[in-house]
């Protein structure tokens, strides 16, 4: 009886599925926080099909956006002022809710991958 239990659990979660509507989140105004190292970084960006414009302390970053595939964009900065913004990102759409979503990014070509969270505004 209790294998048949282990057995019904875990089929329960094998079959557990992550919500991902990414085209929900491809246009709008967020709010985005990243933790890098203990430290809380806070931007907001409105969206486009193929251009975000970011600010973040002040600053105004604008970016030209590739979608790959719903789920996933590649940003290119359009006026980049050192090595580090000529660098492409890729941000990868993890799980979505009603109002926000998960995502991972890195540079282009790079193993080393961050976490963070945008919360749709409009």
């Amino acid at each position: 009886m209790r294998f048949q239990y282990i057995i019904f659990l875990f089929t329960l979660v094998s079959c557990y599925e992550t919500t991902r509507n990414c085209k929900d989140f491809k246009t709008g105004e967020f709010y985005s926080e990243v933790k890098i190292n203990d430290v809380l970084y806070k931007s907001t960006f409105k969206r486009s099909e193929n251009l975000q414009i970011e600010t973040y302390n002040n600053k105004i970053d604008s970016t030209q956006l590739r979608w790959i595939n719903d789920c996933e964009v590649i940003f290119k900065t359009i006026n980049p002022k050192n090595m580090a913004e000529r660098k492409d990102v890729h941000l990868k759409i993890l799980t979505t809710t009603d109002s926000s979503y998960t995502y991972e990014y890195s540079y282009v070509g790079e193993t080393k991958k961050q976490k963070g969270v945008a919360f749709k505004i409009r």
